[in-house]
């Protein structure tokens, strides 16, 4: 599996409005900007991940986008779903009747997809907002925070 710039844009997103003050709003131009992320592009995936119901958008001068749910209650399988990502292996791929080995290795592959997609949805937005604490203060950097 290969995160693409769509799903690794869109984590960022979200671990930056986990960063929040009681996960108030935060607007798009903010959060591109702390994370270098491209304004347009980030907007078109936040608008998704609001259809999804992982973030609220609020309007008005004090608006912007903040999270719908804990960070505890959002799943890494969540956003990239959100935002079209898909981690389906063999995609149109039937094995052989007559082959024993192409069963064992379609098997396989379908049992490693389980467990990538149980994993996914286990490693929630706060995990990985704890794990990059976790490896700055490693590092011995200030507070800045760009994932």
């Amino acid at each position: 599996m290969k995160l693409t710039t769509r799903g690794h844009y869109s984590v960022k997103a979200l671990l930056d409005l986990s960063l929040q003050p009681g996960y108030g709003p935060t607007s798009v131009n903010t959060i591109a900007r702390r994370q270098d992320l491209p304004a347009p592009y980030l907007e078109k995936l936040l608008i998704e991940m609001r259809r999804a119901g992982l973030v609220n958008s609020l309007r008005g001068a004090q608006g912007g986008y903040q999270l719908a749910r804990s960070p505890a209650q959002i799943s890494l399988g969540q956003i990239l779903e959100a935002v079209g990502e898909t981690i389906e292996p063999l995609s149109r791929y039937a094995p052989d009747a007559e082959q024993a080995e192409d069963w064992v290795t379609f098997t396989l592959w379908n049992r490693l997809h389980q467990k990538l997609k149980e994993a996914l949805y286990s490693i929630s937005l706060e995990d990985l907002y704890y794990d990059a604490r976790s490896w700055q203060a490693a590092q011995g950097e200030s507070i800045s925070f760009v994932v």
